[in-house]
């Protein structure tokens, strides 16, 4: 039996409970927030959607760290697989988009479906699903043919330019992936340390892998970055407000990562860092979420 924690520490699940609560006020409030003062059109529905685009980014972020996290974990007990029930919570968020587009819209579905949004709304609910059923069968590494189609079509959806539409789409589809890398596989890593009672190899094989998604991330980053958001537009827009606290948070998830690995190479341990660092990587995808919502900035450029 646990012994309870002193007095006034909430229980963990009144802490989930807690977080959750937060984690939807601010995906629900968060984009209305950061228009505050732009003078900029509020997206319809956007509170709605930030939160359908959570989900479909948390479960991305779920299901590829699974798949890459069983390989670093190697021999040994591995943690209830979270894959299946991922899967079916984007394709699930993914099928919502699409209805809440009907909705918003005034269109009914069988025109959203020929339009862009609608079919790769469509393409992307499939691609879970169908990477569900992978995840489900006895080939669960199958499901990277999927989720590839997945991350591809959010990248389309989220570059409807004509100018320069394949460096925008290429870039989202490294940027996406290695973001869903690095949070996934830790939170997967860290359960299976959770459950073994400790590994330190494993977390040695998952540094060093995230030496290579941190690096995709901050080309792609910094790329996307000149790329969208000009340099006069960073405080008087919501795009420019809620990416100064991503890069707030991602500068606060690498120090946490240094100190892990400085605490390895000491002999030390490493998990205390590498838990907070995994929250604050949950942190990163909420404000994500807002910015798929939020005017595009490139809009102040046009006469």
């Amino acid at each position: 039996m646990t012994p309870p924690g002193p007095p006034g520490t909430p229980s963990r699940p009144a802490a989930v409970v807690a977080a959750a609560v937060a984690v939807l006020a601010v995906a629900l409030l968060g984009a209305g927030l950061a228009q505050t003062g732009t003078g900029e059109l509020r997206i319809p529905a956007d509170g709605a959607t930030s939160v359908l685009r959570l989900l479909v980014l948390t479960g991305l972020a779920l299901h590829v760290g699974e798949l890459a996290g069983r390989r670093i974990a190697g021999e040994g007990p591995l943690p209830r697989g979270l894959a299946v029930p991922a899967a079916l919570l984007a394709a699930a968020a993914s099928a919502a988009l699409l209805l809440l587009f009907s909705a918003v819209s005034g269109l009914s579905l069988t025109v959203v479906y020929g339009l862009r949004e609608g079919r790769l709304l469509l393409v992307t609910a499939n691609a879970f699903a169908l990477a569900a059923f992978c995840a489900a069968s006895r080939r669960p590494a199958l499901a990277v043919l999927p989720l590839a189609v997945a991350v591809g079509a959010e990248a389309l959806r989220a570059h409807p330019e004509t100018y320069q539409q394949a460096l925008g789409t290429g870039l989202t589809v490294v940027h996406l992936t290695a973001a869903s890398l690095w949070t996934g596989t830790l939170l997967h890593v860290l359960r299976t340390l959770r459950l073994r009672g400790g590994g330190r190899d494993v977390l040695v094989r998952y540094a060093r892998t995230a030496a290579w998604v941190y690096a995709a991330l901050v080309v792609t980053g910094t790329a996307s970055t000149l790329r969208r958001l000009p340099p006069d537009a960073v405080l008087t827009t919501a795009y420019g407000r809620l990416l100064l606290v991503k890069l707030v948070l991602f500068g606060g998830a690498s120090l946490l990562a240094l100190a892990a690995r400085g605490r390895m190479g000491s002999g030390g341990n490493a998990l205390a860092p590498a838990r907070v660092e995994a929250a604050v990587l949950g942190a990163i995808v909420v404000v994500s979420a807002l910015l798929t919502v939020v005017p595009d900035p490139r809009g102040l450029l046009l006469p």
